[in-house]
């Protein structure tokens, strides 16, 4: 009488360690297709895979058995079967499968096309609704057109003496606006910090558009400063100018520190009602109670 044991896998075959997996790999590799589909061995194995790449698959936003059916590709190699550690190989094609299965997601094209350097380079297609504004025009560069006027033009100097001319001016339009924040009653040490650490901000981004952006997110500068968000928005708007560029000819989009270099002065700034009112409203330590 001959007893078998069909179901239990051969103790040899304990597909978790690396020697187990490559004698199991060899021998549903020499029993055919149907090897895979009949043999309850592999069964058992492509569950342990399911178990095993879960987490690398929801880490990429990816069903389990995505990844599952990656390490059933990756176990078919001849290199696979053949490397001295067959689970390491594996892992590594059902990571690199992920990565570029959640990037062809989120470029919205085909894996193959999302391996292509040139293609993945791109980044993820962008929705409206990600932005603050739902007009395109309103964020796009491509669609800001603005008249420019003569006294919009920036003049290079010509030499030494020009750029110690310019620096002063620069300088004298930084104190002239902290002046005027000390004026509508903001804290002077508090109306110096923010006019510097705007000009800083200005001179690293280069205009004055992309100085209000990086500014306008962030929050760190903002409290290290200790301005609530009104006084810090009512700020950036009255010495950048409102990035809108329906306002870029006006007074109101060019801001103080640009007002104060085309030759405005302190006087006629203090003159202009909308912008004290706005700065006045927006100090700090106002009398309107403690900062919102």
């Amino acid at each position: 009488m001959t007893t078998t044991t069909t179901g239990f896998p051969d103790p040899a075959e304990d597909f978790t360690t690396s020697e187990g997996l490559r004698a199991l790999l060899i021998r549903l590799h020499e029993g055919g297709e149907d090897a895979w589909v009949h043999d309850p061995v592999a069964r058992d194995l492509m569950e342990f895979a399911a178990d095993k790449y879960r987490a690398l698959a929801r880490k990429h936003k990816l069903d389990t058995w995505e990844a599952v059916a990656a390490a059933f590709d990756a176990m078919q190699y001849r290199s696979t079967r053949e490397a001295n550690d067959p689970w390491a190989i594996i892992t590594h094609a059902v990571r690199i499968t992920c990565i570029y299965e959640e990037r062809a997601q989120g470029l919205l094209c085909s894996v193959h096309q999302a391996r292509r350097a040139h293609v993945s380079a791109f980044h993820d297609p962008e929705r409206f609704s990600d932005r603050d504004t739902a007009a395109l025009a309103d964020y796009h560069p491509a669609f800001h057109t603005t008249d420019t006027h003569p006294s919009d033009i920036d003049t290079e100097p010509r030499d030494g003496l020009g750029s110690a001319q310019a620096c002063m001016s620069a300088e004298s339009a930084a104190e002239d606006a902290i002046a005027i924040l000390c004026l509508l009653d903001w804290p002077a040490d508090t109306a110096r910090a923010s006019v510097e650490h705007v000009c800083g901000a200005l001179v690293k981004a280069g205009t004055r558009q992309s100085a209000y952006e990086a500014l306008r997110r962030d929050r760190h500068a903002r409290a290290l400063l200790d301005l609530p968000r009104r006084s810090w928005t009512a700020l950036l708007k009255a010495l950048l100018g409102n990035p809108n560029p329906a306002y870029a000819a006006t007074t109101t989009g060019r801001g103080v520190l640009l007002r104060l270099l085309l030759g405005e002065t302190l006087d006629l700034l203090l003159r202009d009602d909308d912008l004290i009112l706005a700065l006045a409203l927006a100090a700090p330590h106002s009398r309107g109670g403690e900062p919102s």
